[in-house]
């Protein structure tokens, strides 16, 4: 006979609250720098460059860059106007020597990329021939610039090219049109445009670091590490908002590829350039953590939460930290002192669910239910809350409880497939089987993902079997197991197709459910269905093992017996119904007869 398994399959979902790491400048992409303005370039220019051969022209004509374009200034200043004294980052590469790039023969445009232009080998090239802008030019490029503040972007790009014409060595031209086309969604001319920038004036930062958004934007993410690393280089004696941009790229990127060695570092000098900032403070607190260096980032969260002791953020890596380094505990009284600093019911929420999180890891099912209620007490609105209160009830055996905090969830979020999944399981749990068969459905009507699909067809085959719909049970029950493989899947598919007296087909499907979990009524099954195909050997190893482990097994001891009197040994096959007898088995006392 076979013998049905416990249907108690609720799978508790865990709360996952994982660190969220968001690198440099955000999730955000970066946006070209613009220093267009003449103070910007052609003062720099008219400063001694290596490798820059000048030819003498007229005066630079000045002007106000950011009453022209306001959002592109910081503090007052364009965004790399050269200071009056150098200013740099500890910790930062020097400057490299740019490489020399020869100057056109004519006024029109080369063939190769603006890339290909930065990346040519300098050692046989004559250096370039900068000639500063005349008197008229200048004014002619005060007016394309306007165009361009003035988002005329295609005026401003005609007006460049013009300009480019009448003097295709001067720098500041082909820095515009590389901003106006890019602006018109042009990213190769642009990417030229910026490498001819980079030939005439090949120490100046923008030009790697436009090329670096370029490259980003198109998801070139290695070359725009690089060019980013290349600007940083070059920005020694930039102003300090233009280094924080390059920084913050650089982040971005370190971040993108995941390597927060380089990254914490490039927050440690963030975080010297602007020492009160507590975003780079924690940023650099939580790449520290993810590089693994879990007593460096100790003091530094320390000191964001010296700043800012209702932060959220902080306490929850706090916790973190303290978890790697074993401390559990610590962890979870550092969580109920921060619960008293933060500011909203909603941030002590996430403190108390994270702390519920620890209880339960550490055993504490109780502790972990009453912290998972307070959460809910303080945000009843928070949907994590509920789910994690029912979870820790059906844990606990408390169905009807679990269940009501279920149907209190799925009120605030009624399209959960999961949700109806966990309350079709609790359902089935309690004999249920309308109930269970509905939610079931739900589920599967809600496009679950692969878990909660093979939750709900296993609720599904379950219900059916119990009703003895053994063809209905075993499609659902197949559907289950083919989206995800389970144990339990696997016993009460193999039972569906035993009913159906398909033996052949039940022993493979058992055997499988054995070998991911051997409990004693999968193996009592599997024995079964190999005396029902005639495999009395196999059989009789199976059960052998079986009444070991459990001596007062009435059924395995039956079977045991079976499987002896099939291979025609009456004596031991009457001693194994004797035991079975004994135990109870009625089918032993008749076979005895």
């Amino acid at each position: 006979m076979l013998v049905s398994p416990d249907t108690s399959r609720f799978l508790a979902a865990r709360l996952l609250l994982g660190v969220w790491l968001a690198c440099g400048a955000g999730a955000q992409a970066q946006t070209l720098m613009d220093t267009s303005a003449a103070i910007g370039v052609q003062n720099t220019l008219n400063q001694v460059q290596p490798g820059v051969r000048q030819v003498p022209g007229s005066m630079t004509v000045q002007f106000d860059a950011c009453q022209m374009a306001p959002e592109l200034c910081k503090d007052g200043q364009p965004i790399g106007t050269a200071p009056a004294s150098p200013a740099s980052v500890p910790g930062q590469p020097q400057p490299a020597q740019a490489a020399p790039a020869p100057a056109p023969a004519a006024p029109t445009v080369p063939a190769q990329t603006g890339q290909a232009a930065a990346e040519q080998t300098p050692a046989a090239r004559p250096a370039p021939v900068v000639v500063p802008l005349t008197a008229e030019q200048q004014q002619l490029l005060l007016g394309a610039q306007a165009q361009f503040a003035s988002g005329r972007f295609a005026q401003a790009r005609n007006e460049f090219e013009a300009l480019i014409v009448r003097n295709y060595s001067s720098p500041e031209p082909h820095f515009g049109l590389g901003l106006a086309l890019y602006q018109l969604g042009d990213l190769r001319g642009a990417a030229f445009e910026f490498g001819q920038f980079m030939q005439f004036a090949p120490q100046r930062y923008e030009g790697p670091y436009n090329l670096g958004v370029i490259a980003a934007r198109e998801g070139r993410y290695p070359e725009a590490l690089r060019l980013y690393g290349d600007a940083l280089a070059l920005a020694v004696s930039a102003p300090p908002a233009a280094r924080e941009t390059l920084l913050q790229a650089l982040a971005t990127e370190q971040g993108r590829v995941k390597d927060y060695a380089a990254l914490s570092a490039t927050y440690a000098a963030l975080r010297t350039a602007n020492p009160e900032n507590v975003e780079y403070i924690y940023r650099h607190a939580q790449t520290l953590y993810r590089a693994g260096q879990y007593a460096d980032a100790l003091p530094v969260t320390y000191a964001v939460l010296e700043r800012k002791p209702s932060s959220l953020q902080a306490a929850l890596l706090l916790a973190d930290l303290y978890v790697a380094q074993g401390l559990p505990d610590r962890a979870v009284r550092e969580l109920s002192a921060a619960a008293a600093r933060v500011l909203t019911g909603t941030d002590r929420a996430a403190l108390l669910l994270r702390q519920s999180a620890l209880l339960q890891a550490q055993k504490n099912l109780r502790g972990a239910l009453n912290a998972a209620s307070e959460a809910r007490q303080e945000d009843r609105r928070l949907p994590a809350a509920v789910v994690r209160e029912a979870e820790l009830l059906a844990l606990l055996g408390q169905r009807a409880a679990a269940i009501r905090a279920y149907r209190d969830a799925l009120a605030l979020t009624p399209k959960s497939a999961r949700l109806h999944g966990a309350l079709a399981a609790l359902y089935l749990e309690g004999n249920q089987y309308q109930e269970a068969a509905q939610a079931a459905q739900q589920a599967l009507r809600l496009t679950p993902d692969a878990s909660t699909q093979a939750r709900a067809q296993y609720v599904r085959g379950v219900v059916a079997y119990r009703q003895g719909r053994y063809a209905q049970a075993r499609a659902a029950l197949n559907s289950s197991v083919l989206a995800v493989p389970d144990a339990d899947s696997l016993l009460w598919l193999g039972l569906s197709y035993y009913a159906l007296k398909d033996y052949a087909s039940a022993v493979p499907v058992l055997s499988e459910s054995v070998r991911l979990r051997p409990t004693p009524a999968a193996r009592q099954n599997l024995a079964a269905a190999l005396l029902a195909t005639a495999r009395y050997a196999e059989a009789e190893a199976l059960l052998r093992g079986l009444v070991t482990d459990e001596a007062k097994n009435a059924e395995g001891w039956y079977l045991l017996g079976l499987s002896q009197r099939a291979q025609q040994r009456p004596d031991e096959a009457r001693q194994s119904f004797k035991t079975a007898a004994g135990l109870g088995s009625s089918r032993a006392k008749d076979a005895l007869k």
